[in-house]
């Protein structure tokens, strides 16, 4: 894998992986429900930060992300949360806070845990947060990936499509670390609630198009290709359950015909036999063969 990559030597950089995302508050009412709890645990999360932080507890590689928070204390909490995870926070883009949360805000995801029949349930509340904020020409990408040297750079359509210029920003981060020869990879995650923001389908589908010209690694289902990229669904198999990787090793050939620039793409397979009971799997294409 790291011939197919070519990843950069870690003694050429600062970092092993730097994430480009927004990172929540999460509130977990425990075994209750939110809608009655008088208590919540606290949590930091986000789509793409939680990739570094797994890589930094888990195999101890040199992590860092790249976000946004307002000036005040629940955005100390979260830099405290994110030290405690051992990622580097230096990249983090302090906002100055205007004592109400008009100005910015730090985004909150009340998360309930799912039992039996009952499924889970993830309520957000993160409207003109920090991270939504972000637009192009606020990071230094040359610094970070060049005079640093950043070797792996994750990011994903969750940032992409919180504003139209965390789209810009996510597309200005890919093109630099191809500049730097940094590996980029990009999780499609679609969110329709997400990407209302931006009008139209074809709108937001163009931005991710060009998103996913600079993106070494893609990960996402059919679902997130037909929605995000635009692949048509047509000659996919509508009887394929969750475990069944045909329909994505159907639709592979094409994204490959548009993108010759992805050198990995991959999927998670799962089957939700009840909400405490998941069966998982996962599919890869990568050297023209799929894992």
């Amino acid at each position: 894998m790291t011939a197919l990559l070519d990843i950069r030597p870690a003694t050429a950089c600062r970092w092993d992986a730097m994430a480009l995302g927004e990172v929540m508050l999460r509130l977990d009412p425990g075994a209750g429900r939110v809608r009655t709890a008088r208590s919540f645990q606290v949590w930091e999360g986000g789509g793409e930060y939680n990739v570094v932080r797994a890589l930094r507890k888990t195999f101890g590689l040199r992590a860092g992300v790249v976000t946004a928070l307002p000036d005040n204390d629940v955005g100390r909490l979260v830099e405290d949360c994110m030290m405690q995870g051992g990622v580097d926070v230096s990249q983090v883009i302090w906002r100055p806070f205007d004592g109400v949360g008009r100005n910015t805000r730090v985004g909150l995801n009340f998360t309930e845990k799912g039992f039996g029949l009952r499924p889970p349930l993830g309520v957000s509340d993160r409207a003109n947060s920090a991270a939504s904020q972000i637009k192009p020409g606020e990071v230094d990408w040359d610094r970070l990936f060049g005079e640093q040297g950043v070797r792996w750079l994750h990011t994903g359509g969750i940032f992409a499509a919180l504003s139209s210029s965390t789209a810009e920003a996510t597309l200005e981060a890919v093109q630099a670390a191809r500049r730097h020869g940094v590996i980029v990879s990009y999780d499609m995650n679609y969110r329709p609630s997400l990407w209302q923001s931006h009008g139209d389908v074809e709108g937001a589908q163009k931005i991710s198009r060009q998103i996913a010209a600079g993106v070494d690694v893609m990960i996402g289902g059919e679902f997130d290709f037909a929605t995000s990229l635009g692949f048509a669904t047509e000659g996919l198999d509508p009887e394929c359950n969750e475990m069944d990787p045909a329909n994505f090793k159907r639709i592979v050939g094409p994204v490959l015909q548009s993108f010759p620039n992805l050198k990995v793409i991959a999927r998670t397979l799962r089957h939700a036999r009840s909400a405490s009971v998941n069966d998982w799997g996962a599919i890869l294409w990568a050297g023209g063969q799929f894992h």
